[in-house]
């Protein structure tokens, strides 16, 4: 059999397959710990290079990921216990300059009171004019009740953000009448409206339908349930991690979470039925109400971020590159034997930049330029036959590299003959 090297010239970058360098932590509850270096792959079995994983146990759903004062900031669900999800879960935190190489930080938010006392689950990151950023989240509270919640930075002057206090007057959300205690959570970042006033969604599900609940607030700190729904729908399952933001429909610059004019239309994206299925439509603030484009049909032809392992995803307005920037939970088709033998389980996929299409039918994804610092040496040639039993050694990249090339090769010359 001959391979024709000109199959090789689509190795233009390599990524480099050494790891990268983290600084970890021990892993002992909701306790402050003291950071030391650990090589990742040298410890676990089948972790990833490049994508965002913690140190070590079950991740989740990524939450509050943001820009301040020059970092960016990553919270997400975590298990400190173990490798599979748990009855203890809380809000783990990274921070990174570049949203490539992560400094994994003391645990953000852990289960210490009534409204949160069974596990702190997911939520947003506001960042209020003037004011600094406040976290909306998911509490499970002494009855098993999800009921939402609110914390502030200790010390605004922290770029770090490393300690956060929990509002005196939680829950400030609780589940309204007609919905189970177990059918609502997961707030959105909140957005300022046209009267000056803060709107939130909650995902929920109530009399055979999927929702997304607003809720408005004038302060920040006492909301009231609107009378309707932002949106709901009888062809889904139960909204969990709603997501909820404005596209520009003429630049693929992001914008942010508040902007509202005749240059945007709105993404309303839920994650039910094991995948995050999106709308785009127009949102009218007048009579608050969020109008499809296309309505969920329960189908294949709904739109979906991801038709592969992505889950509980959330994006965030990048003001720094104007740009919006999704992630998404990837979790494993391994056994649950399997994840306690690794000691981890689930990853976050690689950040990507999101904008509307032309058509403005439909979303655009590209994954963030700064994973080109993941590329190493440029490998190519041309014009190189291989004959049958031959050898032709390959510099400047490893043999799992150039297997995974071949394979891709091979894939490509079947797909064309």
């Amino acid at each position: 059999m001959e391979i024709l090297a000109v199959f090789l010239v689509g190795l233009c970058c390599v990524l480099q397959s050494s790891g990268i360098e983290v600084e970890a932590l021990e892993n002992n509850g909701c306790q402050n710990f003291q950071p030391h270096t650990v090589m990742m792959q040298e410890k676990q079995s089948y972790r990833t290079s490049f994508h965002f994983q913690p140190p070590r146990n079950w991740l989740n759903d990524p939450n509050g990921p943001m820009w301040y004062k020059g970092v960016y900031h990553l919270f997400y669900q975590y298990n400190p216990y173990g490798a599979l999800f748990g009855d203890f879960m809380i809000w783990a935190h990274s921070v990174s300059y570049d949203l490539i190489n992560w400094i994994h930080l003391n645990h953000a938010l852990c289960p210490t009171e009534p409204y949160d006392i069974n596990s702190c689950w997911s939520g947003s990151a506001t960042i209020l004019p003037g004011k600094g950023p406040v976290i909306l989240y998911t509490g499970i509270d002494a009855n098993h009740c999800q009921v939402q919640n609110m914390a502030m930075p200790k010390n605004l002057s922290d770029p770090f953000l490393e300690e956060w206090i929990k509002f005196a007057q939680n829950p400030i959300m609780t589940p309204p009448d007609g919905v189970e205690g177990n059918n609502f959570r997961d707030p959105t970042t909140a957005w300022l409206s046209h009267d000056g006033k803060w709107s939130v969604i909650i995902g929920s599900w109530n009399n055979n339908q999927g929702m997304a609940i607003l809720y408005r607030s004038e302060d920040f700190f006492n909301w009231t349930k609107y009378q309707d729904p932002l949106y709901s729908t009888e062809r889904t399952g139960m909204w969990e991690c709603p997501d909820f933001y404005p596209v520009s429909v003429n630049s693929t610059d992001g914008v942010d979470t508040s902007v509202l004019n005749a240059g945007v239309k709105h993404v309303m994206k839920a994650s039910f039925n094991s995948h995050d299925y999106y709308m785009i439509g127009t949102y009218v603030p007048e009579i608050e109400k969020y109008i499809p484009d296309n309505d969920f049909t329960g189908t294949g032809m709904d739109l979906r971020y991801d038709h592969g392992k992505f889950y509980a995803s959330k994006t965030f307005f990048d003001s720094v590159k104007n740009r919006r920037i999704l992630w998404g939970w990837v979790n494993e088709s391994d056994s649950i034997e399997d994840d306690m033998d690794k000691g981890w389980s689930g990853l976050q996929s690689i950040p990507r930049h999101i904008w509307l299409d032309r058509s403005g039918k439909q979303l655009v994804q590209w994954p963030i330029e700064e994973i080109n610092k993941l590329h190493g040496k440029k490998v190519s040639f041309l014009d190189k036959k291989i004959d049958s039993e031959s050898i032709f050694e390959v510099e400047g990249i490893t043999a799992a590299q150039m297997w995974r090339l071949f394979l891709s090769c091979q894939n490509c010359k079947r797909l064309s003959s």
